[in-house]
């Protein structure tokens, strides 16, 4: 698919941006309304503050309508997973809420327990996510103190890399179905390994055919002019 340049006042269209850390996922995109003079923007997956990596923009009317093809597009990330600590959001941005020791390890526990998590499997939704409970996202909640009960959905699972880096560090990588949060997946492969442990590092490499190397690096959207993104639209 080619990158063609939109020279129209309404864009329409598939705008690839590599989110950097610290920003959110709504945070690209009111950006990119404000440079591209149009409210008609969506998304195939938003990330969190935390994660980095591909995100897609869906600009105008008709790439909007379509935003429901696009979120069950399969993905796959890179994460790094450390051992020994909890936290109440399963990443680095959470509360610590556990601890516990880390049993000697080896690569062949770790691809072991990864083994165990591949295929179909039931998979706990984080309180601390934008999954609604009657009308209200559950981080809502969740800041408020709420008591919820544990949800969980089925998603599928390839781990196309995994590698025990140190003692207490696991660095992997994942190909996934649509819904699939990566430190519900942390937070499992801690305890199939006999401990706790959360995400330090998160990167969406890739949606469906959309690779983060096609996109543009969102640190230099604020400072870009609207010819430079209408450059980068991908033609539906």
């Amino acid at each position: 698919m080619s990158l063609k340049t939109c020279t129209n006042l309404s864009p329409t269209g598939l705008l690839l941006i590599d989110k950097p850390c610290d920003f959110s996922s709504h945070d690209i995109i009111a950006i990119s309304r404000r440079i591209l003079g149009t409210k008609k923007i969506g998304h195939s997956g938003t990330l969190d503050p935390m994660a980095t990596g591909l995100l897609i923009l869906l600009i105008g009317r008709e790439a909007t309508k379509r935003q429901a093809e696009f979120l069950k597009l399969s993905k796959v990330y890179s994460a790094t997973l450390t051992l020994g600590q909890e936290t109440d959001s399963w990443d680095a941005y959470g509360e610590i809420t556990a601890e516990k020791n880390v049993p000697p390890l080896t690569q062949t526990d770790v691809e072991k327990a990864a083994q165990t998590l591949s295929g179909d499997i039931e998979q706990p939704i984080p309180f601390f996510s934008a999954k609604k409970i009657n009308g209200q996202k559950m981080y809502s909640l969740a800041r408020a103190g709420e008591k919820m009960e544990r949800k969980f959905n089925r998603v599928n699972i390839t781990w196309t890399k995994i590698c025990l880096t140190s003692p207490k560090t696991v660095e992997f990588t994942v190909h996934c179905s649509c819904g699939t949060y990566v430190r519900a997946l942390g937070y499992l492969l801690a305890q199939k390994l006999d401990t706790v442990g959360h995400l330090t590092q998160l990167r969406r490499l890739q949606i469906g055919p959309y690779h983060v190397a096609q996109a543009f690096d969102g640190a230099q959207l604020k400072q870009t002019q609207a010819e430079t993104l209408y450059k980068r639209i991908i033609s539906l």
